[in-house]
């Protein structure tokens, strides 16, 4: 056969090959989930131990408010330094893999370990960037890190890698990224990673591959950024792959028709595997943002949404049950059937199930159980 055509039918060869056991097909897509639950503590008959021990998702992710409820402080997951301390190791006992525990602790607003329920005050990340000081910006990750790595929060979705915008009512507004100086941004994200790693704690950058020229926020609207984003906003990412200190990336639910005109970037081949991959050489985790933001589902129905998105290169699937469109306990099972039936009827090959939980299980194995 001409080897045209042996590439051509390559793919045809890869869908074809014999899948494994149902219980195996569904442990690994189960490990490809990343997900929420409603409660400050855990017991056997609690969603977190269905989701954890019978489920085997490959991790969790935790609040502080249940956006979903009332909406206050202290009504989700984190209420003390010592309930998230036992928290987390409940959940550790609950799993027969070192579990991914996820939260947001970018510090200053966006900060689940808030200084209300004992944990040290934090400070933003442009507070940081306008200071620009290796030694203050160390001074306040290393004592961030500490107090993540203490409570058992092994992923921490964090630093900012976008771009500042003053008028960016998701990023700018809340003064989540460093500054508009890729150089700025850069150095005080590597030196927060660094201190990430010095304790234990992988980082999860955000949000790939530029959300912060946004002018408005995807958990509530589709989000358009092709005629302010620019091609410098990758630099940030480009710099710090190069120099080995990536974890995850997470991916924006912002449509960027200068990357790809029909697809935002959680749902795109173009931008994850072309750009993220082919183009800055990134062979590690890509995690979503939550799959059931508006920004994304009022586009594109789940099933569709799940299905491009693992197909356009994402390996860990964000379903935080946290925001508007609302808390379902059983979402993580349907979910994992969904995904199942799509690899056994072909919409999903199997080789990328397997090839994300090679990128994931070679990430848990940096998990240091504390």
């Amino acid at each position: 056969m001409p080897v045209v055509a042996l590439l051509a039918f390559f793919p045809l060869l890869m869908q074809a090959q014999p899948l494994p056991a149902d219980s195996v097909l569904r442990r690994e897509v189960a490990r490809m989930l990343l997900v929420g639950f409603k409660g400050d503590k855990i017991d056997c008959n609690s969603d977190a131990a269905r989701y954890v021990r019978d489920l085997h998702v490959g991790g969790v992710i935790l609040f502080d408010v249940d956006a979903t409820g009332t909406a206050k402080r202290g009504t989700r997951n984190v209420t003390s330094p010592s309930q998230l301390a036992k928290l987390t190791a409940d959940l550790q006992h609950y799993a027969d893999e070192p579990l991914i525990i996820a939260a947001d602790q970018e510090g200053g607003l966006v900060c689940r370990l808030h200084h209300q329920y004992g944990f040290s005050p934090t400070v933003n990340a442009l507070y940081l960037g306008n200071i620009d000081r290796r030694d203050t910006t160390l001074l306040y990750a290393r004592r961030l890190v500490k107090e993540v790595a203490q409570s058992g929060v092994n992923l921490n979705l964090a630093p900012v890698l976008d771009v500042h915008r003053d008028d960016n009512p998701h990023i700018g507004h809340y003064k989540r990224s460093f500054s508009t100086d890729v150089d700025v941004i850069t150095r005080n994200a590597g030196l927060i990673i660094d201190a990430h790693h010095e304790r234990g704690v992988l980082t999860a950058v955000k949000h790939f591959p530029g959300q912060g020229n946004a002018t408005g926020d995807s958990h509530y609207e589709l989000v358009d950024v092709t005629g302010t984003w620019q091609p410098r906003e990758l630099e940030p990412y480009r710099r710090l792959i190069r120099q080995g200190k990536l974890d995850v990336v997470m991916t924006a639910h912002i449509y960027n028709r200068q990357l790809d005109p029909d697809y935002p970037a959680t749902l795109s081949a173009k931008t994850i595997n072309g750009v993220l991959r082919g183009q800055l050489g990134f062979d590690g985790v890509v995690v979503s943002d939550d799959m059931y933001m508006q920004g994304i589902i009022n586009q594109h129905p789940i099933e569709e949404a799940i299905t491009l998105a693992i197909n356009a290169g994402v390996d860990l699937l964000l379903v935080g049950n946290n925001i508007s469109t609302g808390f379902e306990a059983e979402r993580p099972f349907h979910l994992v059937d969904m995904i199942v039936n799509l690899v056994k009827t072909g919409r999903v090959p199997y080789s990328r199930i397997h090839e994300s939980n090679r990128r994931i299980l070679k990430l848990k194995e940096r998990i240091k159980l504390q």
